[in-house]
């Protein structure tokens, strides 16, 4: 065979396996992200916090339940849902059964606009030509996401979107904030503005889509540690290089993990890569879907 005719049926193989491996290996490929953090008062704690974000939940994805069910063997002190949790009409009954005994744990979320409107057939190259939501057109949503967080609240967990509030977990005191999702311009920052309670333990902003002019508000209002999610942290990445694209105002670098917040200040951001795709982009690469059990602890730790 010649060369000229090898090389294209090598690179088509190549492709063809890359794709296969995306789409059926990583894609179920769940890992657990553990972190330390120093946002305590001394003396106090831990604080086990779970971070569950992107599940993107279809009612076929019996593995991805399984997995998510599986997480309250951790016994999380508090679960918090950084939205885009179902992208199917049917998903709320499916989500809510793989969350589990986790709903009886005390919990906080936020949604995302994939809570709101279906997925739609997409190219997903467009990611490189900036955020989605320029490109969005729906004016009414399309999936039933006040089932979703009246079930949730039904539960006893906390309702954050462009909420303050305050809860008891691990003994300790809480206090909370969080937008609705800046991705489609549903926060409202004003709603929540101010110092947040200096007299908690701890003062956590949570949102979904990590848009840096949130997170320069929250960390400027005094909150500890900020969770955001919707990145999935590129989803299809390069090996030695990582994350292509964001598709928000966050930076390559900060799309995933833990990072001080600004560089070098007071606060700390966690962004979730997630653990779903939609069900049009079916596939994750150097990017595996995760969930976060971030343990809390003393400043003064050493």
């Amino acid at each position: 065979m010649r060369l000229r005719t090898l090389l294209p049926l090598t690179a088509a193989a190549g492709a063809a396996a890359a794709l296969g491996y995306a789409g059926i290996i990583e894609r179920n490929w769940f890992a657990l992200r553990r972190f330390e953090i120093p946002v305590l008062p001394p003396g106090s704690g831990p604080l086990r916090v779970l971070h569950i974000s992107d599940t993107h939940l279809t009612p076929g994805r019996t593995r991805l339940q399984s997995w998510v069910r599986a997480l309250d063997d951790l016994e999380p002190d508090l679960v918090v849902n950084t939205g885009d949790s179902i992208a199917h009409p049917e998903a709320v009954r499916y989500f809510l059964d793989a969350l589990g005994p986790l709903l009886d744990r005390p919990g906080v979320f936020v949604l995302g606009s994939n809570d709101l409107y279906a997925p739609e057939p997409f190219n997903p190259a467009n990611y490189l030509l900036g955020p989605s939501s320029r490109r969005r057109k729906k004016k009414e949503s399309d999936l039933p996401w006040e089932k979703l967080r009246d079930s949730m609240t039904a539960a006893g967990w906390l309702d954050l979107n462009n909420q303050r509030g305050q809860l008891t977990a691990g003994g300790l005191t809480i206090a909370l904030a969080g937008v609705h999702d800046p991705h489609i311009k549903r926060d409202r920052y004003e709603q929540v503005a101010g110092p947040a309670d200096v007299t908690a333990d701890l003062r956590l902003g949570v949102m979904h889509s990590p848009e840096p002019r949130l997170l320069d508000q929250f960390a400027a209002d005094g909150y500890d540690l900020l969770l955001a999610g919707h990145t999935h942290g590129g989803q299809l990445c390069l090996p030695l290089y990582g994350t292509l694209v964001t598709n928000c105002g966050i930076d390559r670098q900060r799309a995933r993990g833990l990072h001080r917040y600004p560089a070098g200040g007071p606060a700390w951001l966690h962004v979730s890569a997630g653990l779903g795709t939609s069900p049009w982009a079916p596939a994750r690469f150097a990017c595996r879907p995760e969930a976060s059990l971030l343990t809390l602890v003393p400043r003064d730790r050493g």
